[in-house]
């Protein structure tokens, strides 16, 4: 066995490997166990250690059976997160998908990197790795072996990263079109000039066979090897980069096609006599410059288009406020919003925009919250409440202190999660890009195959249909459209739905989604508010409503059960006074028994009424009916007699019931989950139109009750918010995860609602399902363009119809379709949700 090494704790070569994996989330022996489970099935695994202390697992494996992605995601299933860093690194040279191939292919490779995803859209890499294994100065070493230069990659939430991008964006497309025209130009002469026959005047100054036609064509020689070398540049150093790395890409494909004309043009120009009759040796300049032309044009067209792809992050970085109003030393100072620290007292007036995140200490106002949750009615804020930077100030003025600035502040956060989805994939590209990595390579041989035949079987004269066949060949497939037909559209339905209040953490989640068959909704926080309220006060004989309610929150104020403060609060909410307890006696089980204003009280269940013989009369029928409702109700004795019910409930959210219907009506099943009791249960499924109850589940049984599911056979979705929800959530096909639970549910989820509304879940899904329809329209366009483009190139129609393609035409075609697979993605933006979910896009 090899020695580990010194930097990594990896041993290097072949045998087992030792692995040191940061473990968030041990809290028990429990976790221990967990954790060390779940290794253990892993083939290959020969020994697993977790130290709860240290947060760190110890795995020995054989690598040739088992990944790092594999211990990883094994890790991720039984709940727990791996301590990864993730680089999101800038590339130059990307032109289609062999490239992304090629690059993802060296990353991989690299010890210590899990995931590495390279986007032809954005022209980026986004690589997921062990600190301890591997750093940025090894992705970049790794990106260069593979012949592309990395360029640092702006912070994606940093105030200038817009105009930065941009800048650099519109550099490059001037320097295109400058190609462009300075092509075209020459082109106009050259396709005049190769033809002067065609033309009444110039045939005659310029016959066939004459000195001064040659003199001409000699001149084109040389105008169109300049257009080569400023117009085609990129071509010719990018397919020497690949050929130097033993690959091939679009870059060879044009540079293969226009040199091969020009060195033929030039020979036939310079030795004549090599060729057996004088009509093989016209010239094709026309071909080589007109072609580089239309290229570097569609180039032109294509950046332009990637750019409107990207305006979802634009749209959220133009959401940042530019200054902040502080008070420092006593005094209001007007400071760059970056300068902000955490625990400044900020100021904020009507119709401001909030600076950075915090909680209000003085005043209050109504928040319009839009452009992060996408919610469009004004949340009302006071004292204690937290409020969300980059949202806007509606009619009152007040201060809050700070709490997360720069980086850290929700819409940095949210920035920075989109951009990481967008440089992600969904299934269905991967497959793509195994079929791109052959194709350049494939199309080549086709070419040399299509010359063969045409020069062995075809007409004369046959050498130069062979070569028009060839070049066509080379010039008319794209392998661009193929490589951008997934990611442009995964990049503006990622974008759409950040937009929406909706945060898909990448292309598998997004793909997934669209196939969901049942929705599992965790009843509390999800379908209610997840926090118990007065609902009902009913009293009895001569009692009065609100004097009953008065002496019950005075004794619940002395309570730390959970519903005692709803009753409080709710007696508060209706202006009673609270008066003092003189005596009080928590019963277990039962209740309470209290002494205020000189009155014996008693508030609990049945239990304690049957103890004390207080007889209910009609009282235990309305606390049936209650508990029917899903309710919690709780009877109250005055002086040894009945005196009413008290009930509370954890309500049902008011669009819940919309959003479930519009669930049903998108064909999925929906099923809740509550560790309530049956009945309970059954009562809230019944007010929101559920049929299916998963009743009395325990946390630690909620991520089985997910597999049962799926072991159905159906692709299952499941909604929650708490930290019981995340092992489901991690279990579920798709999870999603309440915005407004905890951080461990959101960390286990793959789809962000930031608003706690479940019509985020319609809307994700409807998102999916429209993103995933417009990536199958670009591929299937993009196959059946190079599908049918390929032949007619190769000559195929010629036998029968006498139509030979013209490598123009070739050009022309091959760069529209790249633009048109953009366009198509770009239609996604003007998408809007439909019925009653629908609302502007901020």
């Amino acid at each position: 066995m090899t020695a580990p090494s010194a930097t990594t704790g990896v041993r290097e070569g072949t045998g087992t490997r030792r692995l040191e994996l940061p473990v968030a989330g041990l809290t028990c022996a429990n976790c221990v166990q967990a954790v060390e489970r779940a290794l253990r099935a892993l083939p290959g695994v020969t020994a697993v250690t977790v130290n709860l202390s240290g947060g760190r697992a110890f795995v020995d494996y054989d690598p040739g059976a088992t990944t790092l992605p594999a211990i990883h995601e094994a890790v991720k299933r039984a709940g727990y997160r791996v301590g990864t860093a993730t680089a999101r690194v800038g590339i130059r040279g990307i032109t289609c998908a062999s490239c992304v191939t090629k690059i993802e292919k060296a990353l991989l490779a690299t010890p210590g990197v899990l995931r590495a995803s390279v986007n032809v859209g954005t022209e980026e890499a986004q690589v997921e790795y062990l600190p301890g294994a591997a750093d940025l100065g090894a992705i970049r070493a790794a990106v260069g072996s593979a012949g592309y230069q990395v360029v640092d990659a702006p912070p994606p939430a940093a105030p200038d990263a817009l105009d930065r991008e941009a800048a650099a964006r519109d550099a490059e497309y001037r320097a295109l079109m400058r190609k462009w025209w300075f092509g075209a130009a020459v082109g106009v002469f050259t396709m005049i000039m190769s033809y002067p026959w065609l033309f009444p005047v110039l045939g005659d100054w310029f016959p066939r066979g004459s000195p001064r036609l040659w003199n001409v064509w000699a001149g084109m020689g040389v105008a169109s090897l300049a257009v080569l070398g400023y117009s085609g540049n990129q071509f010719f150093t990018g397919a020497w980069q690949a050929l130097r790395h033993r690959a091939a890409n679009m870059h060879t494909l044009i540079a293969m096609g226009t040199g091969i004309a020009w060195v033929y043009s030039t020979i036939a120009l310079l030795f004549p006599q090599l060729f057996p009759a004088s009509e093989l040796t016209e010239v094709y300049y026309d071909v080589t410059v007109v072609v580089t032309a239309l290229v570097v044009l569609g180039l032109a067209m294509e950046l332009k288009a990637k750019g409107r792809t990207s305006e979802a992050i634009k749209k959220l970085i133009g959401l940042q406020a530019k200054t902040a109003r502080v008070v420092r030393d006593g005094k209001e100072v007007d400071i760059p919003v970056e300068e902000v620290l955490a625990g400044d007292v900020v100021i904020v007036r009507p119709g401001e925009k909030i600076p950075v995140d915090g909680e209000i200490i003085e005043g209050g106002s109504a928040v319009d919250e839009s452009m992060v949750t996408g919610e469009s009615i004004p949340v009302e804020k006071r004292a204690g409440d937290e409020v969300i930077g980059a949202t806007i100030n509606k009619t009152g003025a007040f201060k809050f202190r700070a709490t997360k600035v720069g980086k850290d502040t929700a819409l940095a956060s949210i920035i920075r999660m989109v951009r990481d989805a967008q440089g992600s994939k969904v299934p269905v590209q991967r497959v793509v890009d195994v079929v791109s990595g052959y194709f350049t390579p494939a199309v080549a041989i086709l070419a040399i195959l299509g010359f063969m035949i045409w020069y062995t079987f075809g007409p004369p004269p046959a050498v130069v249909y062979a070569l028009i066949v060839a070049v066509t060949t080379l010039i008319i497939a794209c392998p661009c459209a193929l490589g951008m037909a997934t990611p442009m559209s995964l990049t503006t339905g990622i974008g759409l739905g950040a937009l929406n209040g909706i945060l898909i953490r990448g292309g598998e989640a997004l793909q997934t989604a669209q196939k969901l068959q049942t929705v599992i909704l965790d009843k509390t926080g999800t379908i209610t508010h997840g926090k118990p309220v007065l609902t009902d006060v009913v009293v009895a004989g001569a009692f009065q409503e609100a004097a009953l309610l008065r002496l019950a929150a005075g004794v619940e104020r002395s309570s730390e059960h959970p519903l005692a403060a709803a009753i409080v609060e709710g007696a508060m909410a209706r202006g009673l006074s609270l008066p003092d307890v003189e005596a009080f006696n928590a019963i277990p089980g039962h209740g309470i028994e209290a002494r205020v204003e000189q009155h014996a009280l008693l508030l609990g269940n049945l239990k304690l009424m049957n103890d004390r013989q207080v007889a209910l009369g009609g009282l235990e029928t309305q606390a049936s009916r209650l508990a029917d409702e899903g309710k919690t109700p709780m009877y109250v004795a005055i002086d040894g007699t009945a005196a009413g019910i008290v009930a509370v409930a954890d309500t049902v959210k008011g669009d819940s019931r919309e959003a479930i219907q519009a669930l049903k009506a998108l064909g999925l099943e929906v099923a809740m989950m509550t560790g309530d009791n049956e009945r309970t249960g059954k009562a809230i499924a019944r007010q929101v139109g559920i049929e299916r109850v998963l009743a009395e589940v325990l946390p630690q049984d909620k991520a089985f009750n997910v597999q049962k599911l799926q072991l159905e056979g159906k692709n299952v979705g499941m909604v929650g918010d708490g930290i019981n929800d995340a092992p489901a959530l991690a279990q579920a096909d798709v999870g999603f995860a309440i915005g407004t639970g905890t951080d461990v549910a959101i960390a286990a989820s793959d789809i962000t609602l930031i608003k706690g509304s479940l019509r985020g879940v319609v809307l994700a899904i409807q998102i999916s399902r429209a993103t995933m329809r417009n990536v199958y329209q670009n591929l299937v366009g993009a196959f059946v363009y190079n599908t049918l483009g390929l032949p007619v190139a190769l000559g195929v129609l010629y036998p029968w119809l006498g139509i030979l393609l013209s490598p123009l035409l070739a050009a022309l075609a091959m760069s529209f379709s790249s633009v048109t697979v953009i366009a198509n993605a770009n239609r996604l933006k003007r998408w809007k949700p439909s019925g009653v979910w629908e609302r502007p896009v901020p």
